[in-house]
């Protein structure tokens, strides 16, 4: 599990990088006025998937995935670290989810997803992490909203991120046949990043972006 969170937080950091420039027309003059907006709105958007959402307690977070796992919906994913669901009808191709939060004072602050299609191979282009994050983008856009900010990242190719009211999601590729979306509840990483580096600090803005 610390493996992987690890993985996961290196990675938001690349794409998530300084721009030094200071003119208000960079991008991370757009990130911060963004993030600035959306959080000044005192809306929350908390919803993640499966009735599970950011805010929610460790206590609450095992109950309802022992309650999933009872419906046969999850089970243990990888390396007994994670949590396991199989999406088969929403996308274009059935794909394989793994999950685990990040808690901060016993809640989910942050929220990691890892997908691969079912069947990949290194042979199948269809099956590709190119093709998972557009078929995921197109998801994420019906059930949370249409504002992704495209990132050109010069090391992890091209990412997109979302900000409404609390919440930050990145869609990013880690290889060939896996993708990354990380849920953020910026409420909290970003008072946690001015005060600490114990969570995916610093939280850096794209160094291009369209």
């Amino acid at each position: 599990m610390r493996h992987m969170k690890r993985n996961f937080r290196n990675a938001v950091y690349l794409i998530i990088i300084i721009f030094t420039g200071t003119s208000g027309c960079t991008p991370r003059a757009k990130y911060e006025r963004k993030l600035k907006q959306e959080l000044a709105t005192g809306i929350r958007y908390d919803s993640l998937f499966l009735g599970l959402y950011l805010g929610m307690s460790q206590k609450d977070f095992y109950t309802r995935c022992w309650e999933l796992n009872r419906m046969g919906l999850v089970k243990q994913g990888i390396g007994n670290t994670t949590v396991e669901y199989i999406i088969k009808d929403e996308l274009k191709h059935s794909v394989t989810m793994n999950f685990y939060p990040a808690f901060i004072e016993g809640k989910i602050a942050e929220m990691p997803v890892k997908f691969i299609y079912n069947g990949w191979a290194p042979w199948n282009a269809p099956l590709s992490s190119d093709s998972l994050q557009v078929d995921l983008l197109d998801r994420f856009k019906e059930t949370y909203g249409e504002d992704f900010i495209r990132i050109d990242h010069r090391n992890r190719g091209t990412a997109y991120v979302l900000v409404n009211g609390n919440r930050r999601i990145t869609i990013f590729k880690e290889n060939e046949m896996n993708v990354w979306a990380v849920f953020s509840d910026m409420t909290v990483i970003k008072e946690q990043s001015d005060t600490s580096n114990t969570v995916n600090t610093p939280f850096k803005i794209p160094e291009t972006s369209k």
